[in-house]
């Protein structure tokens, strides 16, 4: 039987990378979403596949494919949109899936052949024989199934030098906060864990000493996180992921961390205003905690990367320098900078939009990195001017100085980290037209 060509896209999401000629290398983990998709295809079934990943430079228009399947963000919607149109329009057949389907499955679906909402283990492979049998639906819906007896991503189709992270794995999968702005609790996700030694596994077949976690929160049963640590230790490698503040209140946490081979972690901070936290359902992070947080992790040489957001309905514009200060004061290795932005289907798009504060609906600068709405304490202006201000001062050489030379035998890696940042600057204060007009 001649097989059947698929393609697997991931559409740039404008992710911060390098580029050198024709060489590019994405400064972020390499994401899971394309191989485990692949990994998903029955192998009895006669598909050749492939993955495209436009962030990294992969040409997502091919030309004699049969099937495209389209992974998207809401930021990524409309350039995946574009893309869906163009591969009916050659006679391919498209299917979409990814969060913001899941969240306008009706929109997405004027753009494709058939969609996928929800979780895709069970649905993309029945859609798939579906296809093969000539009676594919034009909706498939994702139950929420045990996250075990998972296939192993298949890495081998992955690009081999594209991201400065090649070894991603998952532990767990959704979150149990309910953050006013998040999109992966307003798809409601739900939250699950691995077993312990699937994951041990894949860890070892991956035959990795550096491996990143792409867990949205690791740590939420503290049970189950210390026992995967332990698990980690006789391993010895390097790992990083992402946890809230609420793990460092378990006294163990921080040495098994370190034992288990942790050298970074991501944490949302998010704001420096204990009201504003509570009022996103994130009052589990405590501003007067947070010195205790920066402080264990130095001690352990694990690398931090703290996130803040501006944009609050409690910032003004003194916010930014409240946050320069917060950061170089503490030393806040790598830093990263958001605007609060109310995804589709959240509670906060819901507030916004009944307060008549959304700008406009135009997906394309819904990424966290543009205004979407108009703040309650400043303009969107003003937050846009104040954003850019605070990323330009925080990665002068200087401030970066500052926060990195103090962290001795990790220098190149948070030096490194915001060396990469100067390179988003540029391009952060080269972009037009940052505030969409209807």
């Amino acid at each position: 039987m001649v097989k059947k060509k698929l393609l697997i896209v991931l559409i740039d999401g404008r992710i911060h990378r390098l580029k050198l000629g024709s060489f590019m290398r994405s400064f972020r983990e390499a994401p899971l979403t394309a191989t485990f998709l692949a990994a998903l295809v029955p192998p009895d079934l006669p598909f050749d596949i492939s993955i495209a990943d436009e962030s990294i430079g992969q040409n997502p228009r091919q030309e004699g494919i049969d099937m495209v399947a389209i992974s998207l963000l809401t930021g990524t919607s409309i350039r995946g949109y574009e893309l869906a149109d163009w591969y009916r329009s050659q006679g391919t057949t498209v299917v979409l899936g990814g969060v913001h389907v899941t969240l306008l499955p009706d929109e997405a679906a004027q753009h494709a052949d058939a969609i996928v909402t929800g979780f895709a283990e069970i649905a993309w492979p029945q859609l798939l024989r579906d296809y093969l049998a000539g009676q594919m639906q034009s909706n498939y819906k994702g139950e929420k199934g045990l996250f075990e007896h998972m296939p192993v991503p298949r890495r081998d189709l992955q690009s081999k030098y594209g991201y400065m992270v090649p070894n991603t794995v998952s532990a767990t999968r959704g979150c149990k906060s309910v953050c006013d702005f998040c999109s992966i609790s307003a798809a409601n996700f739900g939250w699950n864990k691995r077993p312990i030694s699937e994951v041990i596994q894949e860890i070892k077949g991956m035959g990795a000493k550096r491996i990143v976690f792409n867990d949205v929160s690791m740590g939420e049963d503290p049970d189950y996180f210390k026992e995967l640590m332990r698990e980690l230790i006789p391993l010895r490698l390097q790992w990083g992921g992402l946890v809230s503040t609420k793990v460092f209140r378990d006294p163990e946490m921080l040495p098994l961390m370190s034992a288990s081979g942790c050298v970074y972690l991501l944490i949302g901070f998010e704001s420096l205003n204990n009201y504003a936290l509570k009022r996103i359902n994130k009052g589990f992070n405590k501003l007067e905690e947070y010195k205790m947080v920066v402080d264990g992790m130095h001690q352990h040489n694990i690398v931090l990367m703290g996130c803040f957001i501006f944009g609050f309905d409690e910032d003004d514009k003194t916010i930014f320098q409240q946050t320069l200060d917060f950061v170089n004061d503490y030393k806040i290795d790598i830093p990263r900078y958001a605007i609060y932005t109310p995804y589709p289907g959240t509670q906060a798009f819901d507030k916004l939009k009944k307060e008549d504060r959304l700008l406009h609906t135009w997906w394309h600068h819904y990424d966290t990195q543009h205004v979407v709405f108009r703040p309650a304490n400043m303009t969107p202006q003003e937050l846009d001017e104040g954003f850019k201000w605070a990323y330009k001062k925080t990665f002068q050489l200087p401030s970066v100085l500052k926060r990195t030379l103090a962290t001795g035998r990790n220098f190149p890696i948070t030096f490194g980290g915001n060396l990469a940042y100067n390179i988003y600057i540029r391009r952060l204060f080269a972009e037009q037209n940052r505030i969409h007009t209807p």
